[in-house]
């Protein structure tokens, strides 16, 4: 009876990362299919027939810095700098936060070093009124849409300016009047409110579309067969976003089930198009969404995306990647830095230039800190002023009990 618990123990297969602390980083197993080979559908496609599309890699932007191939958006210059601009400002944005986070500021941050092009591509190519369910990674999408970094900052410090009055982790944003749905701590929680925002729309007959950001670990939550589920079968005008970044916290994406096929393919098997998209090429991720929000406005239903990266950085400032990873892991993705990415093909197509480069990031830098000084002089983490203690109560209750209204009269409101 031992000897069979133990052959039984032995023979379960646990997934195992190639490379450890102290090992070269291995990227044997990313495909590094041309840029440009990738096929363009019609949007009506059925998903069986995007079988290619899920196991391949849409790529734009090729090793020389041009763009080729049927998915080119062909965007104009003045657009790619917008977006490299974009870019760049989440980039500084995210670098100064953290270092606020080190002094105390603030209780916890994530920065999304690396996966830039993913919310800035993507953030582009959708419509104001389209309804974004992020995950705590897209903090680009506010730059794209005009968020102030004061009250950005402000929400991080939870201080007297915080629009959740210090009810919600750092980073969870929540801009109502951005069409920016609340970020949830609860893994995977935005795909099924993206899929029912998105079939709300379809009833009332609005053009309006849902977008919604979760990691490769989350897809190996509850929730991510319901929203497949509900999308495939009413065709729900939403757009359902992967970001394989290749780490789940401090567990690999094989433990999600990133090594017995790519998280693309499977949206095949619910029966929604799935598309593998190199998620440092800002200009794939451009297209791939215009293409799928194309599909989701014609009534075509909604589309899956695998975009596919790298975390730069730590998960979060209450982990340190050197205990699981190689140190040297993300300068070896063999995908590169979507900012350096974008860099050169501005510059390869004469519409940028190194010296334009370190003026905008030395603008950009003194915008950030500037608005971050402002944000302080609301209160941070551990100096006032902060939050009314009145504000306890707002927003909780529509009508309010007796004893609520007793203990807030003690406060003196």
């Amino acid at each position: 009876m031992e000897r069979n618990a133990k052959m039984a123990q032995n023979n379960l297969h646990v997934p195992s990362n190639v490379a450890r602390p102290g090992d070269a980083p291995d990227f044997s197993s990313v495909p590094l299919e041309p840029a440009g080979a990738a096929a363009r559908p019609k949007i009506d496609v059925a998903a069986r027939e995007t079988h290619d599309l899920s196991y391949g890699l849409i790529r734009v932007l090729d090793d020389d810095g041009k763009a080729v191939g049927p998915w080119d958006p062909k965007l104009s210059a003045e657009t790619l700098r917008t977006a490299l601009r974009h870019m760049v400002q989440t980039r500084i944005y995210d670098n100064r936060m953290l270092r606020m986070h080190r002094q105390g500021k603030m209780s916890f941050y994530m920065t999304s070093n690396g996966e830039e092009a993913i919310a800035i591509g993507q953030g582009m190519a959708l419509r104001d009124e389209d309804t974004l369910f992020p995950s705590y990674r897209q903090q680009g999408l506010l730059f794209v849409r005009g968020r102030s970094m004061v009250d950005m900052a402000s929400h991080c410090m939870s201080n007297a300016r915080d629009n959740l009055m210090g009810r919600q982790l750092p980073v969870h944003y929540t801009w109502r009047e951005g069409n920016l749905f609340s970020i949830s701590g609860n893994l995977c929680t935005q795909f099924p409110q993206a899929v029912g925002w998105a079939m709300a729309c379809a009833y009332k007959g609005e053009e309006a579309i849902a977008a919604s950001w979760i990691g490769e670990g989350s897809s190996a939550e509850g929730d991510f067969h319901v929203a497949m589920t509900l999308a495939s079968v009413y065709r729900a005008p939403v757009i359902l976003n992967l970001v394989n970044n290749q780490w789940a916290i401090s567990t690999f994406q094989g433990i999600a089930g990133g090594n017995e096929t790519t998280f693309a393919a499977k949206g095949i098997g619910y029966g929604i198009p799935g598309l593998r998209v190199d998620g440092n090429d800002v200009l794939a991720m451009h297209a791939a969404t215009t293409w799928a929000a194309e599909r989701a406005r014609k009534g075509f239903g909604a589309t899956f995306i695998e975009a596919l990266t790298y975390r730069g950085g730590a998960h979060s400032t209450s982990d340190d990647p050197a205990r699981y990873r190689p140190k040297e892991d993300w300068g070896s993705w063999p995908l590169g830095d979507p900012i350096e990415r974008l860099k050169t093909h501005l510059i390869v197509i004469g519409e940028w230039s190194d010296e334009r480069h370190a003026q905008m990031e030395g603008e950009i830098t003194d915008q950030v800190l500037n608005d971050l000084k402002e944000a302080e002089g609301y209160g941070t983490l551990n100096a006032a002023p902060r939050p009314d203690p009145v504000t306890l109560f707002d927003d909780v209750l529509k009508d309010m009990p007796p004893n609520l209204k007793r203990q807030r009269e003690e406060f003196g409101a």
